[in-house]
């Protein structure tokens, strides 16, 4: 249910307040669910619910950009505006702006390849800098780095074992059984698009049951411990950029 100024508001209070077709259906996500989906202000609600827009048009964007899957080992990228590390990791050059660099990633797609993490880290980059604004982003992100799950520290967000997905979430595809030839398909990190479709680097916007069906092509041989999705929710702490 959802928590404005500690009283409860149904989503036909809302609607009024929020035409978008896309936010009203993640209002109605947050109105079925039984946990508490708390709010100072509706201009608080509003700002989540434009985040969340926005991660999963960022995680749209870079399906279709042309960036390539690939592990830690081959990842490369621009070199305009990116130093490749030796793990991998992509660190922002000196005197580059954050914001151009980031959306280079969907300008230059063919420029770049990395695995699912980072990819997903990259989406939720751009769904901030869409949510913030140039200036501010170039402000909080100087020393952008992009490897992993290692975010800057203004990048906020926790984790929590539940169902309750919302559009925009991030979630997690475990593959328990995977092929030690191929360990990058020990999991999939997803960006959840609500009606039971998600984003993976590598993979695309599937159902469900095409990606479990993916990943368990990647088991070792006679395996029968099938991939699933994890009751595990990555979110950000939307409100600590207001």
């Amino acid at each position: 249910m959802i928590i404005i100024n500690q009283q409860r508001v149904m989503p036909k209070d809302l609607f009024p307040h929020i035409s978008n077709k896309e936010q009203r259906i993640i209002i109605d996500y947050m109105e079925k669910y039984r946990g508490n989906y708390e709010y100072f202000t509706l201009d608080q609600l509003k700002f989540e619910l434009m985040f969340r827009m926005n991660t999963m048009n960022a995680a749209r964007q870079l399906q279709e950009s042309g960036a390539k899957f690939t592990t830690f080992q081959y990842a490369f990228c621009n070199k305009q505006y990116w130093n490749r590390l030796s793990n991998g990791g992509f660190l922002i050059k000196p005197r580059i702006r954050p914001s151009v660099a980031i959306l280079d990633i969907l300008k230059n797609g063919t420029l770049y390849a990395f695995e699912c993490s980072t990819a997903v880290a990259i989406a939720l980059y751009i769904a901030t800098l869409y949510s913030i604004g140039s200036s501010r982003f170039d402000l909080l992100f100087q020393n952008l780095y992009l490897m992993d799950w290692q975010f800057d520290e203004d990048m906020q967000m926790y984790q929590k074992i539940g169902d309750d997905y919302l559009p925009g979430d991030v979630l997690h595809f475990n593959n328990p059984d995977f092929n030690p030839a191929e360990p990058h398909w020990r999991a999939e990190n997803v960006i959840y698009f609500g009606k039971d479709l998600y984003w993976g680097h590598g993979i695309g916007i599937k159902n469900a049951s095409t990606i479990i069906n993916f990943l368990n092509d990647k088991r070792k041989q006679k395996s029968q411990q099938s991939a699933y999705l994890m009751r595990l929710i990555t979110r950000l702490y939307y409100q600590s950029f207001r």
